[in-house]
């Protein structure tokens, strides 16, 4: 997977503005030297987020952007949409409208249920939780460092439905063919 430098901008932008006090809009310059983002490429991030209602912005001396809702309102995934899309596609395309034939028609499960876990875990996450506690990482049970000890993890399956089954991260996935493909 991969977050596009867009994303992570976007991303970047919104959890400054959810720091920021609710009467004092930031400039895009003052988010881009706070930030270290180009400050004409942040500008194109800002309208766009923007124009999906995420930010209003207001011109003159006191102008400047705010976000439009409540920091908590608004989750990374819907940052992340207002800039890039849709969170996982395959080819450009969203997973359910995919299709393979033959032994390929084991990704579709797989395809699915990466962009379902990777929503949960975006929609879960709002602008005002990464700006003061950081990523929930622990919250999500996954371990901030590996453990030690062996390199083997456990098998995950996926269901008919699309679910992944199991709870510990896992480097690789057992398919409904029952064959291991690395990820």
């Amino acid at each position: 997977m991969r977050i596009s430098a867009r994303a992570d901008y976007a991303v970047r932008a919104a959890l400054q503005l959810a720091a920021a006090p609710e009467a004092c809009p930031l400039t895009a310059e003052t988010i881009a030297d706070a930030q270290g983002i180009p400050r004409k490429f942040l500008e194109g991030i800002l309208n766009d987020m923007r124009r999906e209602g995420l930010v209003t912005s207001r011109r003159g001396a006191n102008g400047g952007y705010r976000l439009a809702a409540p920091a908590d309102g608004i989750s990374i995934a819907d940052v992340i949409r207002a800039v890039d899309g849709p969170l996982v596609s395959v080819q450009d395309v969203r997973p359910p409208d995919l299709s393979y034939t033959g032994p390929a028609t084991a990704l579709l499960p797989l395809w699915i249920a990466l962009r379902a876990n990777v929503r949960q875990i975006l929609e879960g996450v709002s602008s005002r939780t990464s700006s003061r506690a950081g990523c929930p990482r622990t919250s999500c049970g996954w371990p901030t460092r590996r453990p030690p000890g062996p390199t083997r993890s456990p098998r995950r399956s996926v269901a008919r439905d699309g679910r992944v089954r199991g709870v510990d991260a896992p480097l690789s996935m057992t398919l409904p063919s029952h064959r291991m493909i690395p990820y």
